[in-house]
């Protein structure tokens, strides 16, 4: 399990990293990015890593963050966490869609965010899947 949990960690922030840099990519909320407001309390509290789940925003809103997810083909579009499969969930089309808009913003779910559950794949694997449906 020790190395199941090194290798989601490690994926999850280079994948983190990388969609930082995208230029489809608004914005990677991720613990492990130095750009996060929260990163040197994770540097002290989380000792093995930052964990297999964030958030990213896509650029060009709601439509965007539902084609990215149809256009994936190595992650699955799922709800559930902590797989060895990459996963990623659109929260204002799925869990959260009989909410209002304004329910939406009150709980943090926004139009164009992807929730990932980082996966134990190649990390190459990943980001091409990424890649190719962040271009589709």
């Amino acid at each position: 399990m020790s190395l199941r949990v090194e290798r989601h960690n490690q994926n999850a922030l280079a994948l983190a990293e990388w969609l930082a840099q995208h230029p489809k990519v608004e914005k990677v909320n991720y613990t492990g990015l130095n750009s996060s407001p929260y990163h040197e309390l994770a540097k002290k509290y989380l000792t093995n890593g930052f964990g297999s789940v964030f958030t990213f925003e896509i650029k060009g809103g709601y439509d965007e963050a539902i084609k990215f997810v149809n256009s994936l083909k190595l992650s699955s579009h799922l709800a559930n966490v902590g797989d060895a499969k990459t996963l990623v969930i659109h929260s204002a089309s799925t869990t959260h869609e009989q909410l209002s808009e304004a329910e939406q913003l009150a709980a943090g779910v926004l139009k164009n965010a992807i929730r990932v559950s980082v996966g134990i794949e190649h990390i190459d694997d990943i980001k091409a899947d990424f890649d190719q449906a962040l271009n589709a």
